[in-house]
C-alpha cells in the first residue's frame, strides 16, 4: 500500500522519480525501490515524504481513508474558497 501511495502521489504531483529523489536528497533508484516495494523508507523519510506531498503519515501508509489538506498559512477567506471548490467537485461527481 505504501509503495502504491508514493507512486500515486508522485504522479498526481507530476514529478519524476528523479525529481522526487532530488527533493528528498535520495537517488532515483531509491524512489524506484520504494515504488516497487523492494525496500521501505525509514521513519524519518516517511515524515519527509508526508511533508513533501502534504499528507498525513496515516494517509501515506494507507491507514486512513480520509484525505487531509494542510491549509497552514492561508487566510480564512482562502480556506472558505477551498471549501466551496471541494463542494463543487463533490456535486459534479453525483
Amino acid at each position: 500500500m505504501l509503495n502504491e501511495n508514493i507512486k500515486k502521489l508522485r504522479l498526481a504531483r507530476g514529478v519524476s522519480q528523479v525529481e522526487l529523489g532530488a527533493a528528498l536528497n535520495v537517488t532515483k533508484q531509491c524512489v524506484s525501490n520504494w515504488e516497487n516495494d523492494n525496500i521501505q523508507p525509514s521513519v524519518e523519510m516517511l515524515v519527509k515524504l508526508a511533508k513533501y506531498f502534504e499528507v498525513s503519515t496515516d494517509q501515506l501508509l494507507g491507514l486512513s481513508g480520509r484525505a487531509c489538506l494542510f491549509v497552514d498559512g492561508l487566510s480564512d477567506a482562502e480556506i472558505a474558497h477551498l471549501k466551496l471548490l471541494i463542494g463543487d467537485l463533490r456535486r459534479e461527481k453525483e
